[in-house]
C-alpha cells in the first residue's frame, strides 16, 4: 500500500548547501531510496522493480547512463539512490485523477515545484486545458486524438510541428 502523496510543497530556498560528506552512497542511502520506494510503491512492488532495474532480465535505469557490467558480475543492486528514486517516482501506485485537476488550477500548479508535481502520482486519463479555461479537464481518448489531428492539420507546413518525448531526457537535450 502506498503512502498518499504529499499535500504541503517543499520550500527550495529553504536548502542549505553544507560541506561533501565523506562518501556518496552507503546505509544512508539505501534506507533512504528504499523508505521513498516503500512509501509510494508498497514492498512487494518495491521488490520487484528495484530487483529488475539495470539486470540482463530486468530494465534500464531512465535516470542515468549507469555501465552494463557483464552478466555474470552483476550485483543485486545495479543502481544508484536517484535512479532508485526515479523508478519509484515513475512506478508509483499514487494516481492523479479528475479530481486533482478540479482542485488545482493551472495558475497553482505552475507555483508548484517539480518534486511536488511528480510525487503526486500518475496520470489516470486524457487531460486537455480548453481555452479560457483554468483548470484541466477529462477528454476521452478519442476526443484527443482528434483533438490534436485538427491542430496539425491546421498547420501550413510540417515544419511548424515539434515534438518533443522524455523518458527522462534532460530539457537541455531538447535544443541540441
Amino acid at each position: 500500500m502506498a503512502r498518499p502523496a504529499p499535500d504541503h510543497d517543499i520550500d527550495e530556498l529553504d536548502v542549505e548547501v553544507s560541506h561533501p560528506k565523506k562518501s556518496a552512497a552507503g546505509v544512508t542511502a539505501v534506507a533512504v531510496s528504499l523508505k521513498r520506494a516503500v512509501e509510494q510503491m508498497g514492498v512487494r512492488r518495491t521488490a520487484q522493480t528495484l530487483l529488475r532495474l539495470n539486470q540482463v532480465s530486468g530494465f534500464d535505469c531512465q535516470g542515468c547512463a549507469w555501465p552494463d557490467p557483464d552478466p555474470d558480475h552483476r550485483h543485486t543492486a545495479e543502481f544508484c539512490e536517484n535512479g532508485a528514486k526515479a523508478v519509484t517516482e515513475e512506478a508509483t501506485l499514487r494516481r492523479v485523477d479528475r479530481e486533482f485537476f478540479a482542485r488545482h488550477s493551472v495558475a497553482e500548479l505552475v507555483g508548484r515545484t517539480d518534486y511536488w508535481l511528480g510525487q503526486q502520482g500518475r496520470l489516470t486519463e486524457p487531460m486537455v486545458l480548453r481555452e479560457g479555461g483554468t483548470h484541466y479537464e477529462p477528454i476521452a481518448w478519442d476526443a484527443a486524438f482528434a483533438l490534436v489531428a485538427d491542430h496539425l492539420a491546421g498547420l501550413d507546413s510540417p515544419d511548424e510541428a515539434v515534438f518533443y518525448t522524455s523518458g527522462r531526457t534532460s530539457n537541455e537535450a531538447a535544443f541540441a
